[in-house]
């Protein structure tokens, strides 16, 4: 590993295109104190970009941010993008080539708590990166992350696309789905795709399941409190066992990410300013039980408890996305079975139960980025 933390592991695979793109660019990553954006934050300085960051501190005791000393590989600024002016600030102080906007509220349960903060943060704090963009003048891809409870969700078996309406019964599905109509208005009124070579920004958005992986520790997320109640020595606890999701190691849509922001930098960027589905293949989409079944498997020990009740927050019994715009127009697939992505997520746990911190345990996560790209370049 070098000064920078990056790994060796990351040289012989298909990591060399995107490297490509990324190298040496100067690249803004919203949220990077958080679970996706502290994994992005790695990536992306494994690929030789600039990263810097703006995000609130880690609300999370522990924290991937923490633990994986994600400091040492992006240069962060702590700030709220629901404020205009630190968003116009970081913009105008970075010049990023490239945005990723992952900052936001996400979970359901607690926006059901704070209904105000968590639409303040997700559609404002999108708001307010579009129009630092705007008003500072600043042309750049920007990948504006969102999520796959954007869609007004009918509990159908099918995959949800694209084009399928927006909408939301919970204030975190209202807010992502209000997220999306607000980067397609700015996008209308201020960066049409047509019009890309005058104003230089190529904004897309992408919309993504649910992710599993080393590092998350949200309240009220299967996987973090089942390493809470198992190294507790207690039963995992389980709300909803039958409640179905589009699982995805947390690699996977980050990977997505990375190639549609490439895509924007391209040649043919006004092709990619559109919104986009990553999530696993079908059969990876389960129910909370056999996730939950398969994990205490990997982890070698544990059993469950079902602890929902009567009086809980309401929460969508079934979601599914279709990929196939992603697989056809960019390339893009799902590589890793359900089973393979938890036991990645359960070797990290488990890493980390045994003390792995700071490079040792960013180094495990270069392997498994490596191990990912293997898998890509095999298929």
């Amino acid at each position: 590993m070098d000064d920078l933390g990056r790994s060796p592991l990351m040289a012989p695979t298909d990591c060399r295109a995107l490297e490509t793109e990324y190298r040496g660019r100067s690249v803004l990553l919203t949220g990077h104190t958080g679970f996706k954006g502290g994994w992005l934050a790695v990536w992306l300085n494994a690929l030789g970009a600039q990263v810097n960051g703006l995000a609130l501190e880690p609300d999370t005791v522990p924290s991937f941010f923490e633990d994986a000393k994600v400091n040492e590989v992006c240069r962060g600024a702590f700030g709220d993008v629901r404020d205009l002016d630190t968003v116009r600030r970081v913009v105008r102080e970075t010049r990023p080539a490239v945005i990723f906007h992952l900052a936001a509220q996400s979970l359901v349960r607690r926006s059901y708590e704070d209904p105000v903060a968590t639409i303040a943060t997700n559609v404002l704090g999108t708001v307010h990166l579009l129009e630092a963009l705007r008003l500072e003048r600043v042309r750049a891809a920007v990948v504006v992350v969102t999520s796959d409870k954007c869609y007004e969700n009918r509990e159908w078996v099918y995959g949800y696309r694209e084009l399928d309406p927006m909408g939301g019964r919970d204030p975190y599905s209202a807010s992502k789905g209000a997220a999306e109509i607000m980067v397609h208005c700015f996008r209308a009124s201020y960066f049409p795709p047509e019009r890309l070579a005058h104003h230089g920004v190529a904004v897309a958005t992408a919309r993504a399941g649910n992710v599993i992986g080393g590092g998350d520790w949200a309240k009220d997320r299967i996987l973090p409190d089942a390493v809470r109640a198992l190294t507790a020595g207690a039963p995992v606890p389980v709300r909803n066992p039958a409640s179905i999701r589009p699982w995805s190691h947390v690699l996977e849509p980050l990977h997505g990410y990375l190639r549609l922001g490439a895509a924007l930098l391209g040649p043919e960027a006004e092709r990619f300013c559109e919104p986009w589905n990553f999530g696993p293949a079908p059969e990876n989409a389960c129910s909370v039980a056999l996730l939950i079944e398969e994990f205490l498997d990997a982890w070698g020990a544990g059993s469950s408890i079902h602890t929902s009740a009567p009086a809980s927050p309401p929460e969508a019994g079934i979601l599914r996305l279709s990929i196939d715009k992603a697989i056809t127009r960019l390339g893009w697939t799902p590589k890793w079975s359900l089973r393979q992505a938890i036991d990645r997520t359960a070797a990290w746990y488990r890493a980390w139960e045994r003390g792995a911190r700071g490079d040792e345990l960013r180094a495990l996560c270069l392997r498994q980025i490596a191990e990912l790209h293997a898998d890509r370049q095999d298929a």
